[in-house]
């Protein structure tokens, strides 16, 4: 497995307990090996043709390549929000150790 087939993901929501719920929830599927809660963050952003601003949580997600479309089905299914932001960023770089593990912990070491 190339390091490019290494992923971060990051989604926000709107509570601690839900971002929670969301990491904890794609970790036990092995859509993801771990997951990082910060928060809060302040968002703004336009919606519905107006600017809001919110306290959000946000949830970073270690995963590879091979399960990133497991892990997004996963986060659309479990997030209530209508549009979730979901965005992978490769990994171009990182620990062979570290990366070996996220691949074992995923499911997805070949």
């Amino acid at each position: 497995m190339a390091t490019a087939d290494w992923l971060t993901v990051l989604t926000t929501t709107d509570a601690l307990g839900k971002a929670q719920a969301l990491a904890r929830g794609a970790v036990e599927a092995r859509v993801a090996a771990c997951a990082q809660i910060s928060g809060p963050v302040t968002s703004v952003y336009r919606w519905n043709g107006e600017v809001e601003t919110a306290e959000e949580w946000q949830v970073l997600f270690k995963t590879t390549g091979a399960r990133y479309d497991a892990l997004e089905a996963h986060l659309r299914a479990a997030h209530d929000y209508d549009t979730p932001e979901i965005i992978a960023t490769p990994v171009v770089r990182g620990s062979a150790d570290y990366l070996r593990w996220v691949a074992r912990e995923t499911g997805t070491d070949a």
